[in-house]
């Protein structure tokens, strides 16, 4: 990490790290002042999307249904299709409570991010104690991705948008493997809803 001068903040973002055994002890031992954001969306919706993602590099890859469960007739998911197992919140904020208190995280509802950005960006600007410069006139709704975008910044052309990996359609997932998806979640999600204080309404 670069240099932080005071009055400054670095900040820098992956989708592994909540997810990866080893980053909360290297993140403490690099700064425990560290303020970690967290978005976190729908478990199955979420596996969904991810899978749309690997379906769109490789479009020979088995069936969303195919790699989601170990057994399809007994319902039994396989936890270790990494699909699955990051919407394993609970799970994986154990790991960070170890080395870093509650009070160091912002849970961002990736739900609430599409539908008020500007509500869930004031949450973020807050958290970070700075003063809540985005508001709703720095976003539109693009119907065509189906996501908030940035306005057009000062002295640029165009409109900030999501990339073309976001927003595209996903395939259509029997009724029956989503339903069973959210079974499998549940107990997780309202672990996960105990340990932040927040509901997410997944359910």
């Amino acid at each position: 990490m670069p240099r932080t001068l005071e009055g400054q903040i670095t900040m820098e973002k992956t989708p592994s790290y909540f997810v990866t055994k080893e980053a909360p002890k290297r993140i403490y031992n690099m700064s425990r002042d560290t303020k970690l954001i967290v978005v976190v969306r729908n478990p199955v919706t979420r596996a969904i999307s991810d899978y749309t993602q690997t379906l769109s590099k490789n479009p020979t890859i088995p069936s969303f249904q195919a790699l989601a469960f170990k057994n399809v007739s007994t319902g039994l998911v396989d936890t270790t299709w990494s699909a699955v197992r990051i919407g394993i919140y609970a799970k994986h904020l154990d790991n960070w409570l170890q080395y870093f208190s509650l009070s160091k995280f912002l849970f961002v509802s990736g739900e609430r991010l599409v539908s008020d950005p500007a509500g869930e960006m004031g949450r973020v600007q807050d958290f970070l104690g700075l003063k809540r410069v985005v508001t709703d006139k720095h976003f539109y709704f693009n119907e065509t991705k189906g996501f908030p975008c940035l306005k057009k910044p000062e002295g640029s052309s165009r409109p900030r948008c999501l990339g073309k990996s976001k927003g595209r359609p996903h395939p259509k997932i029997h009724g029956q493997v989503i339903q069973r998806l959210q079974e499998f979640y549940r107990p997780f999600n309202m672990k996960f809803y105990q340990m932040t204080g927040q509901d997410f309404g997944w359910d």
